[in-house]
């Protein structure tokens, strides 16, 4: 496969909210990327209000098997307000791509205002956990 990365952080809507994404067109632009031979794709749980990673489960997900994509996820540090809401994240996040694993998986804007996310919880041990599971392929 050819490399060049699909982002969805800004995709085609249908009207000025970004939740109201234009699947139609979507999908769509992911045929046109997958017919040319290219087939990563990256997302964040913040995207369009967190239908980024909906849209990409509806576009690639239901569409094309997993061999053939490859997805990077980012984990959002700046929601982290005690331990437990690592699991409960990484778990969301899971659910909206409708994957079983990811291929890349990221600490989403390591700065001073996620600094808190680290004091709070071990997100690194979390992620390292989690590819040790299987869950992740690559960190």
């Amino acid at each position: 496969m050819k490399k060049f990365g699909f982002g969805m952080m800004r995709l085609p809507q249908i009207d000025e909210n970004p939740e109201h994404i234009d699947q139609e067109q979507l999908n769509k632009m992911i045929d046109i990327y997958m017919d040319n031979g290219y087939n990563y794709f990256d997302t964040a749980y913040p995207y369009h209000n967190g239908k980024s990673e909906v849209a990409f489960k509806e576009g690639v997900v239901k569409r094309y098997p997993r061999e053939s994509y490859i997805i990077a996820d980012k984990f959002p540090l700046f929601f982290v307000k005690k331990p437990e809401d690592l699991e409960k994240l990484f778990h969301e996040q899971i659910e909206r791509t409708g994957v079983e694993y990811f291929d890349y998986y990221m600490l989403h804007n390591l700065c001073s205002w996620t600094d808190k996310a680290l004091d709070i919880a071990d997100c690194f041990k979390f992620i390292a956990d989690k590819k040790e599971a299987g869950q992740i392929k690559n960190i």
